[in-house]
């Protein structure tokens, strides 16, 4: 059997598929999706980009994370935290670049940077973390910060803070007095070391322990009078303390804190009191009062993130929860448990908000969940974002979404970079992957600008992405007078750099004294390292041509390409670069011709492996690339 046969691929947006949706041709994903789509964007429209290049922001300290921050709509800030410290970076008038603007000491080791979980309130962010005091870092002024300890509402004689009985419920304590300094004797060994300086609360009265005796019997000072000397059950310590642990999670909700699980008490939820962040009063129940409870189900349930959308959203390591409430006031909480996915336990990373819905990760590392309420079932589904393209999904630890460009952004354990193109009312979710030459660590979407940090032989990077770049850990510069000496480059003493000189001539050199000399003068050089874009079809599909068995020849494709500047074509011979001057130019300038239109490549040889494409597009050459549709013609034989 033989026949010529002509297909069009007119769109990516399925992005890139895994190895095991091949026999699935019957799916529109198919048609739209590719085998290979590495160091590339797609378009919500649908065509392919090379991806932008980074560009070299500074050094970090180390090891850390991104975290932005929103002082108001004409200033923002990227948080960079590292073992001990925080630096702040800025978009500098003067420059036009982000710079450092301030740098602070930290409590967060390395290790406990991964946990570290947040929000934000106008000038003032909380973080918080398990096993260290929260803290609250405020801006006062553009380089000025600090970073303090919360403090509870103190009203004199009452700290309105988070209480729990840790003990067994028949365990009681007795005091020994009403007033002044008191010993308060327990029925077991419940007294810690820890328990000296905390605020102990005994029949709904306060007092401050001084000092401790033994397990059974501590000191402390009476700050409301007790009202008897007898025994009682009705005790409780802090529920957050360097002895029982510190909030999971926080975010804020209908004008209250939230505070989501802690050490201790992994499944206990705290919200405060309506429009007082720091006062966790019960009181006697009224619409204000701050509210405090458990979530209970058929399995554990550890917090692991609190988040504010159309509900309050809690998502724990068994489940994903709804507390609902309008407003929420003690009398009308409800709480219903939505769906039954996870979140992570070893690593916090933060749920975001994609047009109406949260994004989140699985506890099994190898989905991206989309959290999403629906009115006809006035529920929550957690729909999995992941199940074509499962192969690009390997232990999440950060992520961020880009709104602009409509571009979520994944850091991978293994230290790759995952992207999904999400457009949910045109049905778009296509994923892609990127490498650098270095391990991407964490990203941060600061208004419109994507920062990563990026680890290179040992040494972390951050970086951002910028669309005039086409080279990684790149810098820029310009001379009025063409020279061929250029400084800046530190950061890659040693290493071999591309550089691409005046928008056209490109080299390879080495930085010597973070410097570099090329060939010929230039006045603008773009100087960083090479990276490779990849695209690759999957499979056709050949329905109705006699099945398998068949060997395909690829006559002939037809890109049409869109501001391109350079393209290398596989059609079975190997890589091939693709003279734009035969398609509308003449020759060629100092810079390459940006070229939009079709470029007609024909081929020849007949492929009998039903993996291999029968095209393939790849170069590192740091120059524009679109491919919007690809059309094909085979011929088959049987």
């Amino acid at each position: 059997m033989s026949g010529l046969v002509k297909l069009a691929k007119t769109s990516f947006t399925a992005g890139e598929l895994s190895m095991d949706m091949l026999g699935r041709g019957d799916l529109a994903a198919y048609a739209n999706g590719a085998m290979k789509l590495r160091n590339v964007f797609i378009a919500p429209t649908g065509g392919v980009s090379r991806r932008a290049g980074l560009r070299t922001v500074d050094t970090a300290r180390g090891p850390g994370r991104l975290i932005p921050f929103e002082f108001n709509t004409e200033q923002s800030y990227l948080l960079v935290v590292t073992a001990g410290h925080v630096d702040v970076y800025a978009d500098t008038v003067t420059r036009g670049l982000f710079a450092r603007v301030a740098d602070f000491a930290a409590p967060w080791s390395e290790a406990q940077i991964r946990q570290i979980n947040w929000t934000q309130s106008a000038d003032t962010l909380l973080v918080v973390h398990p096993e260290v005091p929260p803290r609250k870092i405020t801006r006062s002024s553009h380089g000025s910060w600090t970073v303090a300890a919360w403090s509870f509402h103190d009203d004199g004689s009452v700290i309105h803070q988070p209480t729990h009985k840790f003990a067994a419920d028949d365990i009681t304590v007795t005091p020994s007095a009403t007033t002044g300094s008191i010993t308060l004797t327990a029925s077991a060994a419940v007294f810690e070391p820890e328990h000296v300086g905390l605020r102990l609360r005994v029949g709904g009265k306060e007092v401050e322990v001084t000092a401790r005796a033994s397990a059974t019997q501590v000191t402390a000072t009476v700050k409301q009078t007790l009202a008897n000397t007898q025994a009682t059950k009705d005790w409780e310590e802090p529920a957050l303390s360097a002895l029982r642990g510190w909030p999971v999670s926080v975010c804020f909700h209908q004008d209250r804190l939230v505070l989501g699980g802690s050490r201790d008490l992994p499944n206990r939820l705290w919200l405060s009191k309506s429009s007082d962040l720091y006062n966790f009063d019960l009181g006697e129940g009224l619409d204000d009062a701050a509210i405090e409870f458990a979530l209970l189900s058929d399995q554990v349930n550890a917090i692991r993130a609190v988040f504010s959308g159309k509900h309050l959203q809690v998502f724990t390591s068994g489940a994903e929860w709804m507390v609902s409430g309008e407003p929420l006031t003690p009398s009308r909480i409800q709480l219903l448990r939505q769906t039954r996915v996870g979140s992570p336990v070893d690593r916090t990373v933060p749920p975001r908000h994609v047009d109406g819905a949260t994004h989140f990760v699985s506890r099994n590392g190898r989905d991206l969940r989309e959290f999403l309420f629906t009115d006809m079932e006035q529920a929550y589904q957690s729909t999995d974002l992941a199940m074509l393209a499962r192969h690009l999904i390997n232990a999440p630890v950060d992520q961020d979404y880009d709104p602009g460009r409509r571009l979520f952004h994944v850091v991978m354990g293994d230290g790759s970079l995952s992207t999904l193109t999400v457009y949910r009312n045109e049905k778009i979710t296509a994923w892609t992957a990127h490498q650098t030459d270095g391990l991407f660590r964490s990203v941060a979407v600061v208004e419109d600008e994507v920062f990563l940090l990026v680890e290179r032989q040992g040494t972390v990077f951050i970086e951002r992405f910028d669309d005039l770049l086409n080279l990684d850990c790149a810098i820029t510069g310009e001379s009025v007078t063409p020279t061929a000496h250029w400084s800046g480059l530190d950061h890659l003493e040693g290493r071999t750099v591309r550089v691409l000189a005046d928008g056209g001539a490109i080299c390879d050199v080495v930085v010597a004294e973070g410097a570099i000399d090329l060939p010929e003068p230039a006045s603008a050089v773009q100087a960083g390292l090479p990276y490779t874009h990849v695209i690759e079809p999957l499979p056709p599909v050949l329905s109705g041509s006699g099945g398998a068995g068949l060997v395909v020849r690829l006559v002939r494709a037809c890109f049409r390409v869109l501001d391109t500047s350079a393209l290398h074509i596989d059609t079975g011979r190997g890589l091939t670069p693709i003279p734009f001057r035969r398609y509308g130019k003449d020759s060629f300038d100092a810079a390459p011709p940006s070229f939009s239109g079709d470029v007609a490549i024909r081929a020849i040889g007949w492929r009998r492996d039903a993996y291999q494409p029968l095209w393939r597009i790849a170069q590192d050459v740091p120059l524009p690339c679109t491919v919007l549709s690809v059309a094909t013609e085979m011929k088959l034989a049987g």
